[in-house]
């Protein structure tokens, strides 16, 4: 598997779903499907919290999202549990600070994509010095979708690691609507990273919808010469 690179990264984290089963009203695959259909870039299957799927079962719910995701070309990311990663073959692995060392991830997985929670300049210095290949920065804005969420960052702490890593892919997460996309964005993210604001809506396809027009409007007019959609989106 070859690295990737990082116009692609910075492509697939325009609309990244987090997505797990305590998070849905419904099935999480079929939500990711919708999702997917409205617009979503990235997945990332991230089961953790209360009454969270273990085993077999989650190893199950993993593969159907795994299969959801190869059909349309999405890449999926794996929080936090590396054996599932390599047993899918999925296409990386999301840790936080307190998760396994990311130099010892990265030994595991190779080239496979491998993404980083940070919340400030000196996790992300340790983190680029880690062979992180992008930063999920955050929480932007107030979120119940995470029990062990750390303190509203604010838009400040995008600025400020954008300002120090100007080349590397970027997606801010954290209580993100459509209507404060242009926010995250403006501050120097990539993309946004969402949990409720799809999987918490009746239709994840037009929740999607309006999430990814938000996105390529203010992402066209920052660059609009580099600019491309994902081919999916073009079909």
């Amino acid at each position: 598997m070859k690295p990737v690179e990082a116009a692609d990264l910075k492509a697939w984290l325009k609309l990244y779903l987090v997505i797990g089963s305590a998070n849905c009203r419904k099935d999480a695959a079929e939500v990711v499907e919708e999702a997917i259909r409205g617009g979503v870039t990235m997945v990332q299957f991230r089961e953790k919290g209360r009454n969270a799927l273990e085993g077999a079962a989650k190893r199950e719910l993993a593969g159907r999202i795994l299969a959801v995701c190869r059909k349309h070309g999405v890449p999926l990311i794996v929080n936090d549990d590396v054996d599932l990663a390599l047993a899918l073959d999925a296409d990386g692995v999301h840790i936080g600070q307190e998760d396994e060392p990311a130099e010892q991830v990265r030994k595991r997985i190779g080239n496979r994509i491998l993404g980083l929670s940070v919340h400030s300049p000196e996790e992300a210095r340790l983190g680029a010095e880690r062979h992180a290949d992008y930063f999920g920065v955050g929480p932007v804005f107030p979120t119940v979708s995470k029990e062990d969420a750390r303190p509203v960052q604010g838009t400040a702490a995008l600025r400020n690691i954008r300002g120090m890593h100007a080349a590397m892919p970027i997606v801010g997460i954290g209580g993100i609507t459509a209507d404060r996309v242009h926010e995250v964005i403006q501050a120097g993210a990539d993309g946004v990273a969402v949990i409720s604001a799809i999987t918490h809506t009746p239709d994840a396809c037009h929740a999607a919808m309006e999430l990814s027009r938000a996105l390529t409007g203010v992402l066209s007019k920052r660059n609009p010469l580099v600019y491309n959609p994902p081919p999916h989106l073009l079909k």
